[in-house]
């Protein structure tokens, strides 16, 4: 989302540009080797902040670097490089980034001696300059010391956890907004971003809420401002609307029954991978009073008369069962008179177009097919994306579904651990990093719904999936514990890190998440021993 907004800000200004999607660390290096002569202006996009760019690409000197990431914490070298990194954050995130002196100090010559040139001096006043400047080497070389023991400190404690910070498609759109080009698609953009954090679970509670907040502000300013033109009920008019909806994934593209069923947040709080769970789901289904008949038909067949009040019903039900909070604060698009998705169809169409696995061919054309799909003139292409999009919802509940009825969540002391086997249904899938953590995130969640294990339920999970057979590599992820006040920040990119080296696994970290990596077969057994002693 946060591309098309560039996109559209260069095309209002016929700026001309080329586009060059990337994975993982590796396909940004080999990219920016074979554009470095032509181009010197390089803007990245959720890539490129987590790391000190100048010393992974080696660019020229007049070459600048344009950063818009929201991957947190921002290497320092990044931060205090003012020549050739420009980053784009928010002027209100909080960066908390350590002090210059603290963690970077000029090389002093500090072994200058003063040759002494006086022979007429005595010995005895010659032995006393020697022992003072003994002694002032010795302070200077403990004080230098003290320093970078002290630096070390500060850089863990910075660079220990990682987590996000404002979505990317909404410092775009306020770019855009400053520039007075924040054109109704480039909020919508940003609406998208933000939701898409919020799908997969990357912000907290508190700052979804504040940054809706922020975004609400400018879809009535855009709204106002769109009532004056004439083409406000045309066929093509695009109209953004907040909305206090459920959290039901695509329940508006799907029947009522397959999206309680798959989605995370009521699947979980069911327990529906039970027999006592689809018995409470059919309780659930009746104390709205709703026909099954009418649960199971496509959401747009559904009598007029029950879909009045729906929202509403279904709140008070859940209520009772537990679920206080099945409504969310979020945004719908209306295209014309006849088409309406929500933000959150958006994000799971367009993940699902990313990571599809039915069509092989290059990463790069899937991420174009998902660009396209944001662009209103290309509805085909999001229906295409929304049903792969239940294909995946299925595939994930599936897989809980499994691994909690067949134990494959196991606790390893810090942390709990679960792998999924080659010749599990859907594996293709996992060995996607989104489609990973989705899965990782809504397994942690019914986990801890499911088990009475009250010091389980605080831990956090680490999942593996067979990644390449032939090359016997597997993809893990790790992920923070599921708990109300969760601050979502996650340490596994370090610990992952640490013992890999500890141990000389052989890991590749190649993606923008660190808290992702790849690792051979062969050595996952010595990689999570160093991994449950490194967090005891």
């Amino acid at each position: 989302t946060a591309v098309a907004s560039l996109q559209a800000l260069f095309q209002c200004d016929h700026v001309q540009y080329t586009l060059v999607p990337v994975a993982g660390w590796q396909e940004l290096e080999t990219a920016f080797l074979e554009h470095k002569d032509q181009f010197k202006y390089f803007v990245l996009i959720n890539c490129g902040a987590n790391v000190d760019l100048l010393e992974i690409l080696q660019p020229e000197e007049d070459t600048l670097f344009f950063v818009c990431d929201s991957h947190r914490p921002i290497n320092v070298v990044n931060v205090y490089n003012d020549t050739q990194i420009k980053l784009l954050v928010k002027q209100d995130d909080d960066l908390d980034v350590p002090a210059y002196d603290d963690i970077f100090r000029d090389e002093e010559d500090e072994e200058e001696e003063s040759e002494d040139e006086s022979d007429g001096s005595e010995p005895s006043e010659k032995r006393r300059r020697f022992e003072e400047e003994v002694i002032e080497r010795t302070m200077k070389r403990r004080q230098r010391r003290e320093w970078e023991a002290r630096r070390r400190e500060i850089l863990f404690d910075y660079e220990q956890y990682e987590y996000h910070g404002t979505s990317s498609a909404m410092v775009m759109f306020d770019l855009a907004w400053i520039m007075s080009k924040d054109l109704n698609d480039m909020l919508w953009w940003a609406i998208v971003g933000l939701t898409d954090q919020w799908v997969q679970d990357k912000i907290t509670q508190m700052k979804y809420v504040t940054d809706i907040g922020i975004l609400q502000r400018h879809v009535s300013r855009h709204n106002h401002r769109n009532e004056d033109e004439e083409n406000s009920l045309s066929i093509d008019c695009m109209r953004i609307a907040f909305e206090y909806d459920l959290r039901l994934a695509l329940y508006q593209h799907w029947s009522l029954y397959e999206s309680l069923c798959n989605t995370s947040y009521t699947s979980a709080s069911l327990k529906l991978w039970s027999v006592q769970g689809q018995k409470r789901l059919q309780e659930f289904l009746a104390d709205m009073g709703l026909p099954l008949k009418q649960v199971k038909q496509k959401f747009n067949s559904m009598d007029m008369s029950l879909k009045e009040n729906l929202r509403e019903m279904i709140e008070e039900s859940a209520n009772k069962f537990g679920m206080k909070d099945l409504r969310v604060q979020t945004f719908s698009i209306h295209f014309g008179f006849k088409n309406k998705f929500s933000a959150s169809d958006i994000v799971y169409a367009t993940t699902s177009l990313m990571e599809n696995i039915e069509k092989e061919g290059p990463e790069t054309t899937n991420f174009i097919k998902a660009l396209d799909s944001l662009s209103r003139g290309n509805l085909d292409k999001l229906h295409q994306g929304l049903d792969l999009a239940k294909k995946q919802l299925r595939a994930i509940q599936q897989t809980v579904a499994s691994c909690i009825c067949t134990n494959l969540v196991i606790s390893q002391g810090p942390f709990l651990y679960c792998s999924l086997m080659e010749g599990t249904p859907d594996v293709k899938l996992f060995s996607k990093p989104v489609s990973l953590c989705l899965l990782s995130k809504y397994l942690l969640k019914s986990f801890v719904c499911s088990t009475k294990n009250k010091r389980c339920k605080l831990l956090p999970l680490v999942m593996a999936a067979p990644m390449d057979v032939e090359q016997g590599t597997v993809i893990m992820v790790g992920i923070p514990p599921e708990t109300e006040s969760s601050d979502k920040k996650n340490f596994f990119g370090r610990a992952f890190e640490k013992a890999a080296e500890s141990t000389n696994s052989r890991t590749l970290h190649n993606h923008f998440e660190m808290s992702i990596i790849e690792l051979k077969t062969e050595d996952r057994s010595k990689f999570l021993d160093a991994l449950i002693s490194l967090l005891h």
